[in-house]
C-alpha cells in the first residue's frame, strides 16, 4: 500500500468514526471555530488538570478533512501539557503550509494531514481545529474565549 493511500484511509476512518466527538461537561474552556469558506464549524471543549489537557472533545459539522483533523488532534493532545500541545500545533501548521517541511514520521497518525498541503483550499479545513485549540491554550482567561475564524 502506498503512503498516500494509507494517509487517505486514516483521514476517512477519522471522518467516519471521529474520536472524542461529543459534549464535555463540565469543561474548563469552550471555544468555537468557524471556516466561512466551506462552512466548517466546531466547538472545542477541554478540561485541564493544572497545565495538562486531561480531556478534550469537539462537536460541530465540517467536511471530512475538518472532522478528521479534529479527531486526530484530540487524540494527539490528550495528556499533553499546554506547551507540548502548542509545539504540536506549530509542527502541524508547518506540515500543512510549508512545502519544505521535514517528513512527518515522528507525528504518527497526524502525518496523514500532510497530503492536505497539495490542496491549498483545504488547508484551512485541516487547520481550523488546531487554531481553535491554540487560541484556548494561549488564553489567560478560559471563561471568555473569543470565537476563532480562518478568515
Amino acid at each position: 500500500m502506498e503512503l498516500n493511500d494509507l494517509y487517505r484511509d486514516v483521514i476517512l476512518d477519522h471522518n467516519r468514526q471521529p474520536r472524542n466527538f461529543g459534549a464535555l461537561e463540565p469543561a474548563d474552556a469552550s471555544v468555537e471555530g468557524f471556516n466561512p469558506m466551506c462552512g466548517d464549524h466546531l466547538t472545542l471543549r477541554l478540561r485541564l488538570n493544572q497545565d495538562t489537557i486531561s480531556d478534550i472533545r469537539f462537536e460541530g459539522q465540517g467536511c471530512a478533512i475538518s472532522t478528521a483533523s479534529a479527531s486526530l488532534m484530540t487524540e494527539a493532545v490528550k495528556g499533553k501539557s499546554r506547551g507540548e500541545a502548542l509545539k504540536l500545533f506549530e509542527r502541524v501548521h508547518q506540515l500543512l503550509t510549508d512545502d519544505a517541511a521535514p517528513p512527518a514520521e515522528e507525528l504518527g497518525k497526524l502525518a496523514a494531514l500532510s497530503g492536505v498541503r497539495e490542496y491549498p483550499a483545504r488547508v484551512k479545513c485541516a487547520s481550523l481545529c488546531w487554531h481553535t485549540l491554540a487560541s484556548a491554550l494561549k488564553a489567560t482567561d478560559l471563561k471568555s474565549l473569543a470565537a476563532v475564524s480562518t478568515e
